[in-house]
This record gives structure tokens, sequence and C-alpha cells, in this order.
């Protein structure tokens, strides 16, 4: 058979092979994924056909984050709880846009997952056509805790979650996604209407040739980013390094993934905590960065051993590859010292 006549594998395929890091509970796993990817084709079809539908623009309202809500933010994540919900297997939803985590399935002894989500990260550029994605992780219920306490199933470290990713809507729909043995890639079919199997097994380069960072932010983040920034374009790494920034932090990590460099977005003197969540944004990022051979930080710490002590904390982050990250560190490290 020749290699263009070989059947592609589904994502559904691909991840019915992950069952075995879930002995528990056959076919978990790959409810709990398939229920993402659904509503990822739903997400998928309603934004690309945003701009013919009454589908674009804000309501009028603020989230929990205090940030104004736009039409599809509310879509996706109605989308993502609805078909999230009805898996047995899962007993917490938690997402960027709920003030409190949803309890499902209460009273279930089959209720032993919790799924944190943004549903549509960098929704603010939706009217610009600029590419946008959905975010998610996954835990499993902390030995003896019950429903009674729907935040303690989400309040873990990194270091706990049993499956993460993200998918990009973008010129072409892909999700990505790790269960602790790899980071694969799928791209949307849409003449089957199925993820297939793009990108396997893929790794971060370990020195790259971009830099993504905000640099309308340079008078008021810390100094050492700065100089690493003026560092690393004077040929501080032995190379020619340009700036990408779209703005869409899936878009942006997701070339970092691929092509290498390193994407930046550290504390500012307005979020001196961060800006980007700990749950829903860092920890599933870090996840997959981390399981593709790239490093993920907070500019001093591992994301995955940071304890969340609130479901909405906000925290910096800093990915890449190693001769970027290991360059960054040094330069901060440096900074401390002086």
């Amino acid at each position: 058979m020749k290699k263009e006549d070989t059947p592609m594998i589904t994502v559904q395929q691909h991840i019915h092979n992950e069952q075995h890091r879930f002995p528990d509970a056959s076919g978990t796993f790959s409810s709990i994924l398939s229920g993402i990817v659904i509503a990822s084709k739903v997400i998928q079809a309603k934004v690309r056909n945003a701009g013919l539908s009454d589908i674009l623009g804000s309501v009028d309202q603020v989230n929990v984050q205090g940030e104004v809500q736009q039409k599809l933010d509310v879509y996706a994540n109605d989308a993502l709880v609805h078909y999230l919900s009805v898996r047995e297997s899962i007993g917490v939803l938690a997402s960027e846009e709920n003030e409190e985590p949803i309890i499902v399935h209460q009273g279930s002894d089959g209720a032993k997952y919790a799924v944190v989500f943004d549903p549509l990260d960098g929704s603010s550029n939706i009217d610009l056509s600029i590419g946008v994605g959905t975010i998610f992780s996954i835990f499993r219920r902390p030995k003896g805790v019950t429903l009674d306490d729907p935040e303690d199933w989400v309040l873990q470290p990194g270091d706990q979650q049993v499956a993460a990713g993200y998918v990009l809507y973008g010129s072409s729909t892909i999700l990505v996604y790790t269960a602790g043995q790899g980071v694969h890639g799928f791209t949307l079919e849409p003449s089957v209407g199925a993820f297939m199997l793009s990108h396997p097994n893929i790794r971060i380069p370990d020195t790259g040739s971009y830099y993504s960072i905000n640099e309308a932010y340079r008078e008021i983040m810390p100094q050492p980013y700065v100089d690493f920034v003026d560092g690393i374009r004077a040929g501080s790494l032995g190379r020619t390094y340009s700036l990408r920034f779209i703005g869409s932090m899936v878009a942006d990590v997701h070339r970092t993934l691929l092509r290498g460099g390193i994407f930046m977005y550290p504390s500012t003197r307005d979020f001196p905590e961060g800006r980007l969540r700990l749950l829903y944004e860092a920890n599933p990022i870090a996840f997959i960065v981390e399981q593709a051979g790239g490093q993920a930080t907070d500019g001093h710490r591992r994301i995955m051993e940071i304890e969340p002590h609130a479901i909405h904390q906000r925290i910096p982050l800093m990915v890449g590859g190693k001769e970027e990250m290991d360059k960054l560190h040094a330069t901060v490290a440096a900074a401390s010292s002086s």
C-alpha cells in the first residue's frame, strides 16, 4: 500500500490507545475527550460563520475576570458545559467564564474527574478573523474529596493533570493534546468531519528564531525581561530573532511549539501577579510544552509545581525551547543577585 493510501489515524483512535492511563474506568478517557472534540467542532463551525451571523461583538456584560464578554465567549462556554456535563465520569466543570465550579452528576460514584477550560482564548480578536482557541485540562478527583468541596477538585498543581490540550481555530482547526506520553496534533478534515493525526510526537526545537511578547508593555514590565529581549535582538544567542506576537495565546504558543523560540507574558505594573490564569491557561500549556521537550515557568518557578490558591488565580507565563529559556532564567537570576 502506498503511503498516500494508508488510512489516517483519527483522534478517537488515538485517544482509545491512551486509555490505559485510566485503568480503573474503561472508556473514561475516550468519553471525556470525545466531549471536548464534539464541542470544538460546534465552536469552530460558529467561529467560521461568525461574520455571517449575529455572533460577533460583546453581550454588554463582564465575566468574573472583569473582562467584557464576547458573544462567542458565551456560546463556546455553553457548548463545552453542555457536551461535558453529560459525561458521567465528570463531577466538576470549571470555566474561566464562571465564578464558581459547576457540579454535575452529584452523588454519582462514577464521577471521578474534573475538567477546567478557557472556552475561547483570544476572543477579543474574533471580529478581526484572527486565530482563537479553546484550552482544557483534566484532573482526577483527589482522594477523600467529595462534591461538597468542588474547588478542591481543581485546586491542584499542574503536575497532577492527567491530560491537557488546546484547539486552535485558524486557517485550519487543529487539536493538540497530551496525556503524559508525548504531544500529538490533529487537523480537522472538513470533508469527513474528523480530526486526523497530522502532527505526531511534536517536539519543540531546542533553539528557534522567534520571540513573542507584547512590547507595548516594555515600560511597565520587569527590567530583566527588557534586558533579555534587548540581548537576543543584539545577538546574545548567536542568531537573529524576529518578533512574532499575535495576541491570541493559543496561536502564539502553537507557533512556538512548532517553530521554537520563546513566548513571554510577564507581570506588569498594572498586573503585578501576572495576567494569565494558572488553572485555565498556564497549567495546560505548561503540561503540553514540557511533554514536547520545552520549559514553562513564571520566570522563577516551574509552572507545574505551583500550588493554586484560587480557581481564577493569575500568574506570569514564559514557555519555550531549552536555549531561550535557559538564557531567560540566567538573565533573571543575574538581575536578582545584583
